[in-house]
This record gives structure tokens, sequence and C-alpha cells, in this order.
């Protein structure tokens, strides 16, 4: 019962901001409406992408500035607005990678997706030194992968959402994440020295057995 409620009122939201993305093709209140609901999202999936606020901010603003230009040629594809902004934020951010001549940056200070850790092979990180690998084996990740477990841990998008934005299926990207996911445990198994039999993790797990 309580999922039908929330597929109704999920339903009733989308209805209520496709109405809501008619009337900012023609009305820029309607479309200041939108820029409040989006902006504190897309301001940071930018800054996790660039890894600094004052890019982050001017960013953003072409984000909007762009989407305003636009919206007259925006489709409804059957995904939230955002996923039309989250897309316009990623092609300025590659740009901006690109035309710098900069290494792609995650900003991953703050980003720890606990869901992740419970998503993962087991153990994916059970100490602070393990998290700290965690980040570190994130930053090593192809673009694409660091994009999609901020889109999914972060943003927390659906695949489809994140689909629309990185222009794959939603079967692409079910298959890119199981990929990154062991990807992950490989890296983080190798970086803690787990297979090894005298690795201090190991040890660690012998003395509790023992103990």
């Amino acid at each position: 019962m309580a999922q039908d409620a929330d597929a109704y009122n999920n339903q009733d939201a989308r209805e209520e901001e496709k109405r809501l993305v008619e009337r900012a093709k023609t009305d820029a209140e309607a479309f200041g409406e939108l820029y409040s609901r989006y902006v504190k999202a897309i301001y940071n999936y930018v800054y996790y992408r660039t890894g600094n606020h004052h890019e982050a901010e001017d960013l953003t603003a072409r984000v909007f500035h762009r989407a305003l230009r636009h919206i007259q040629n925006y489709t409804d594809r059957g995904v939230p607005f955002s996923a039309w902004l989250y897309r316009i934020a990623h092609n300025l951010v590659a740009n901006w990678h690109r035309d710098q001549s900069r290494r792609k940056f995650v900003a991953l200070d703050d980003f720890y997706p606990v869901e992740l850790r419970g998503e993962a092979p087991e153990g994916l990180a059970e100490s602070r030194e393990e998290k700290e690998l965690l980040l570190e084996a994130i930053r090593d990740l192809p673009d694409d992968r660091q994009q999609l477990l901020i889109l999914k841990f972060v943003e927390r998008l659906s695949n489809a959402e994140i689909g629309e934005i990185m222009d794959r299926s939603e079967g692409a990207i079910k298959s890119l994440y199981h990929r990154t996911l062991v990807a992950l445990r490989e890296d983080l198994t190798a970086r803690t020295g787990d297979g090894a039999a005298g690795s201090p993790r190991r040890r660690r797990r012998r003395r509790r057995s023992t103990d």
C-alpha cells in the first residue's frame, strides 16, 4: 500500500514538473522556480567534478544560462528535468577539463558512499585506513566510472537518469556499475595486500579468530 502511495506521489510530482517546464519555456518566473529547485544539486555535481568552488559557481551559472537559452528545444524523455541539467553540466565540465588540459579531478574528501560498502563485496572498507585507500582507488578509476559513482551515490540518481546524462542505455549503466564495483574490490584488495598470507589485515583477522 505504501509503495502504491509513493508511486502515485512520484507520478504526481512528475506531472507537476512537466507543467512547470512547459511554463518555463515562456515564463521567466517558472524558470526561476526550476533554478531554485536544482541549483544546489547542479553546483554540488560540478564541484565534485572540478574540486574548485570558484569554478563550480561559474560553471553552474553557465549551466542554467545554457538551459534558459535552449529550453524551447527540451523534450521530455520520461526522466526528471534534472537529468537534462546534469547532461549540460557534464558537457561543460568535460569542455572545462579539455580546454584547460587539466587532469580530471574528483573532490572526494567528503565523499564516502555508505551504500557502496553495503552493495559492494563484503568488507570493502572496514577501517579508516581502508576508507582512505578506497578513495584513492576511486580517484584512479576512469573518468566515466568516477562520474557514475557521483551520480549514483552523491546525487542518488536512478540508472535511467544516469543513462540519460551519460548517453548510455540503462542496461549499459548497470553493467558499468557492476564492473566498477568489481574493479574497486580488486584494487582495494591489492592496496591492502589482502592476498598475502602475512598481510597485516590477515594477521589481524587471525588474531581475532584465535582470541
